[in-house]
């Protein structure tokens, strides 16, 4: 998910598809041995994490908020459905990433290898490589939260992962661009999922007209 008008990749890490970057590096320094095991907790949670839908809530940095249902199939499959606005789609095929805004009539897509996206819809997800870890937030309730920024460009924004224990789940993810802005997406639902429709995976130029080169 996004709010910003352009499909690149600084638009994907920091502006709401956050659960793909989010990258936890196990051998990092600095992290006591507590903080590791939640680090592979987190870890095994997404790479368990094979099918699944619910809805979400966004909320930008100046209290604009949208709502909508995703799906997640990996490898390499997502769709984030927004109803508001409504039909608002950022769909990954397993190969590239699309965005289409009706309201704008636009469609952008990259590929997801050069998205933050590819981490987390890998076949194996390896949350070892890459990522800076700034804090890790245990409550004794068994949640807990992970800061994470991208290590090549760590000036770029964070990203905080919110997860609920007892079961394990992913709540949120909050995303803190270069000047401080957050943008909060909330996980209202998250279910495990099956027989999810391939279509949900497909999307199509809805712009380009026959005789448009």
């Amino acid at each position: 998910m996004m709010n910003a008008p352009m499909l690149s990749r600084r638009a994907l890490t920091l502006s709401g598809l956050a659960m793909a970057f989010a990258g936890p590096a196990l051998a990092q320094s600095g992290l006591s041995a507590e903080d590791r095991a939640v680090l592979a907790q987190a870890q095994a949670y997404f790479q368990n994490l094979s099918a699944a839908q619910g809805a979400f809530t966004e909320t930008g940095p100046g209290g604009q908020r949208r709502s909508g249902e995703f799906y997640i199939q990996r490898p390499g499959r997502m769709r984030f459905e927004y109803t508001s606005p409504a039909g608002l789609l950022v769909v990954s095929d397993g190969y590239n990433v699309k965005r289409y805004d009706p309201r704008l009539e636009t469609f952008q897509q990259v590929p997801l290898g050069q998205t933050p996206l590819s981490t987390f819809l890998a076949r194996n997800v390896r949350l070892d490589e890459g990522v800076r870890i700034d804090r890790v937030t245990r409550m004794p309730s068994g949640a807990f939260a992970i800061t994470a920024r991208d290590a090549r460009r760590p000036n770029e924004g964070a990203v905080i992962l919110a997860f609920a224990g007892s079961p394990l789940r992913l709540q949120e993810w909050t995303i803190v661009d270069a000047q401080g802005q957050r943008t909060r997406t909330q996980l209202t639902t998250l279910r495990p999922a099956s027989g999810l429709a391939a279509s949900l995976f497909q999307l199509r130029d809805p712009t380009r007209r026959p005789g448009r080169n």
